[in-house]
């Protein structure tokens, strides 16, 4: 299950005053036999969710229980704001939101900003990042003996991904392949989801397709969130209370409309000029007609 190609060749751009994330990341395997295991989850985190967070934790039940690795750091990685999804919140909120996540909600997660700061980069370079950084500038993890191996970087994502790869033209059959064949990912099954057909597609790479069954369902998703907030209705326990608090103190995602939750301070500037400008006007008038 080990890759046994050479680190890709890659230049990478990194965002101004960026400094990877390394805090939590073990410095040493307990295991001298088995082969450290870096875990990434791209998305837009827009919010995070607690379904976000619980990932992490049923890909380690996963490793733990079924393969040869052992877990030394799980990072996400928030997407640029030139990804232009709908709903997409800017990246310094979800970065800020993704941290206080991590940070105060678990004891091994950390958010890499490398990916929302800049132009957007395509998954495959990504990983081709955490490989780099972790194994080409660090040289791996070290081994108890002193020694050093290569960490493996696998994708964690949903099983909505799956179906994204599966369908013809949506990715590049080039990206597929080094983001399946070189890296492999941890799929977590969505309440509801029929994977199977997606995974036959997929044949030529299912020794990296890693499945993990929810025992307990969750489809909390981020969509589901921004509806609540534009509803007015509590979303407590479904995401961290520090980013729960982190929104209600910056009114985050109370606009309607695809783009207005990423401009929300903005809109409501442009309103207030709006009036500023109506009162100016009825007193220009009122002036004149007197």
């Amino acid at each position: 299950m080990s890759s046994a190609s050479p680190p890709p060749t890659r230049e990478f751009t990194d965002p101004p005053n960026y400094q990877f994330p390394t805090h939590r990341l073990s410095r040493v395997l307990r295991n001298p036999e088995k082969q450290p295991l870096v875990l990434v989850a791209c998305g837009s985190f827009s919010p995070v969710t607690y379904l976000h967070l619980r990932m992490f934790e049923m890909a380690k039940d996963y490793v733990r229980q079924n393969t040869d690795f052992e877990i030394v750091g799980g990072y996400l990685s928030p997407v640029s704001d030139q990804y232009k999804k709908p709903g997409l919140l800017s990246a310094h909120h979800r970065v800020n939101m993704c941290n206080l996540a991590a940070e105060q909600t678990s004891q091994w997660l950390m958010v890499d900003p490398w990916e929302a700061f800049q132009s957007y980069q395509r998954t495959a370079v990504v990983l081709d990042h955490f490989e780099h950084e972790i194994n080409v500038k660090r040289g791996g993890i070290e081994t108890p003996d002193g020694a050093r191996k290569p960490a493996r970087v696998m994708l964690l994502a949903g099983s909505d991904l799956i179906a994204t790869m599966s369908e013809p033209g949506v990715w590049s059959e080039a990206d597929l392949d080094h983001i399946l064949g070189r890296y492999g990912v941890l799929i977590i099954e969505r309440a509801g989801a029929d994977m199977d057909q997606a995974i036959d597609s997929l044949s030529r790479w299912r020794h990296n397709i890693h499945l993990i069954h929810q025992l307990v369902q969750n489809d909390v998703s981020s969509t589901k969130v921004r509806l609540f907030l534009r509803r007015g209705l509590s979303v407590r326990y479904l995401l961290p209370a520090p980013v729960v608090d982190y929104i209600e103190e910056h009114g985050l995602y109370m606009d309607d409309g695809p783009n207005a939750s990423a401009a929300s301070g903005a809109v409501a500037a442009e309103k207030e000029k709006g009036k500023e400008k109506e009162t100016a006007a009825a007193s220009s008038s009122s002036s004149s007609s007197s």
